[in-house]
């Protein structure tokens, strides 16, 4: 009996978890989450619908309308100035300038089927930063043509 108590103290079962291993893992992702997380949260304020988007009856006769046409180019629709091609700058001043006078004017992008998303998004990005709260978008229903 003696020698089968000795043989039980000479060898113990050790019940601890090595968690260093796992402490890099949370270093590692939190320098993933650390470096993601400023471009997580850039981007451009819409406020998008609940249900379905109603249909607006044409654009206000005090409201700004960006036109972004197949040339990449940007023309604006403000006061007596009908289609003024403008480049980035001259949008960002005749936006602030509407929007320090009536800040409650409404801004809309209306963009060419052809142009590409990020020349949409740079306008909406451009009429935020001169101070528009809400950019809206300005499509044509399905089956009807724009005349």
């Amino acid at each position: 009996m003696v020698k089968h108590s000795h043989r039980r103290n000479r060898r113990r079962l050790m019940a601890e978890i090595n968690v260093v291993p796992y402490i890099d893992v949370m270093l590692v992702l939190l320098v993933i989450f650390m470096v993601t997380a400023p471009l997580i949260t850039s981007g451009v304020k819409v406020n998008l619908p609940q249900e379905k988007a109603g249909a607006i009856t044409g654009p206000t006769e005090d409201a700004v309308v960006v036109i972004v046409d197949s040339a990449r180019g940007y023309r604006i629709d403000v006061g007596k100035d009908k289609d003024l091609l403008v480049s980035e700058r001259e949008l960002y001043e005749r936006i602030r300038i509407v929007l320090d006078y009536k800040p409650d004017t409404p801004i809309l992008v209306k963009a060419d089927n052809s142009v590409d998303y990020g020349t949409v998004v740079r306008a909406m990005v451009i009429a935020q930063a001169a101070g528009a709260p809400e950019v809206g978008l300005v499509t044509v229903p399905p089956g009807r043509r724009e005349p």
